[in-house]
């Protein structure tokens, strides 16, 4: 293995764990928390969640042999279920994003209906629609032998063997990518955008009221003025922020493979095999990314997992501590023999 290798293979492994952990956190957070599972956006984050373990436990580590091994890990037939996988999950998980700024769309522009036009009945719908729409380009695959070891990605995943076949590949490639990667972007920016119109108008309106309140306080101490603007400077920017994070992440983990992906197609661009894994490493990457970005970086997530976390630290205290009293008991009633 070259250097270049063992890096690519060590950030496999990373990868992996990180996702694993947080992913699997995430799970927790939602099984412990009643608030969580009554709340409608629970259903995507949870679709999510169940996407990325799936992909870390299976895609990853066939990634990480084929990296090693240079070669085809496993039959056939594993890499097959593995290639319908990847590209079920992938397709699945930038769908459940769309759902995800779908609903936060809904529920900012119209905050008075939101509960009428996003209901567990709805959120159902969406997602039997975000299977449906995931698994037809794998099945379409499958059926035409279009899955199996791609070396420039060291990954099953979609590839054609046959050269007959060239021509209704590159079709098949251009329409999953375009109803994949670009609808979803498409619905990410659009509405995330709008949210952003209306975060903005609210915070205009919030400025106006704290210069008002501002100019009204003639005897207010300068440093309380200082922290009052302060924070309104600092509310304009977070919601940009965040929304910048949204798209921002979807851009950098898919654009990356998507677009090295459509450019091998051609055959006059030649394509590193070393840049064709760091692109497959992007993509996993969003596993990553998502419990963060989605869940255990906001507030009531952040909540329950520091809930979590000190419930199992008391319960092993409280062993540990248990275990300490009758092993001194012991050697009490030894001294007494």
């Amino acid at each position: 293995m070259s250097i270049w290798e063992v890096i690519l293979a060590f950030v496999v492994v990373v990868l992996m764990l990180v996702a694993l952990l947080a992913n699997v956190l995430v799970l927790m957070c939602f099984l412990y928390s009643a608030d969580i599972r009554k709340q409608v956006p629970g259903l995507f984050i949870l679709n999510l969640t169940f996407c990325n373990l799936l992909m870390t436990v299976s895609n990853m580590p066939l990634t990480l042999a084929g990296i090693i091994y240079k070669s085809q890990p496993g039959g056939d037939q594993i890499c097959h279920i593995v290639g319908f996988l990847e590209t079920f999950l992938t397709t699945n998980s930038m769908l459940s994003m769309a759902a995800l700024s779908i609903d936060r769309w809904i529920a900012v522009v119209f905050p008075l209906s939101y509960h009428s036009k996003m209901r567990y009945r709805d959120a159902a719908l969406i997602l039997s629609y975000t299977w449906l729409h995931s698994v037809s380009f794998p099945i379409a695959a499958a059926s035409l032998s279009w899955v199996g070891f791609h070396q420039l990605y060291a990954s099953c995943t979609l590839y054609n063997k046959r050269p007959e076949d060239r021509t209704q590949f590159v079709i098949f490639t251009g329409v999953f990518h375009t109803l994949s990667f670009l609808l979803s972007l498409i619905v990410l920016c659009f509405t995330y955008l709008k949210v952003l119109k209306v975060a903005r108008f609210h915070c205009k309106r919030i400025d106006v009221i704290t210069m008002q309140t501002l100019v009204l306080l003639v005897d207010i101490h300068p440093s309380v003025r200082e922290r009052c603007l302060e924070e309104q400077k600092r509310r304009r920017q977070r919601a940009t922020k965040k929304i910048s994070t949204f798209i921002g992440t979807f851009i950098l983990c898919f654009a990356p493979y998507v677009i090295t992906r459509l450019v091998e197609l051609s055959s006059v661009v030649h394509i590193s095999s070393h840049w064709g894994i760091i692109s497959k490493c992007l993509a996993y990457s969003k596993a990553v990314s998502d419990p963060f970005v989605y869940s255990l970086l906001r507030h009531q997530y952040k909540k329950t997992w520091k809930d979590i976390i000190n419930k199992i630290l008391k319960r092993s205290s409280i062993n540990s501590s248990a275990l300490t009293s009758e092993s001194h008991n012991r050697n009490i009633l030894q001294l007494n023999e």
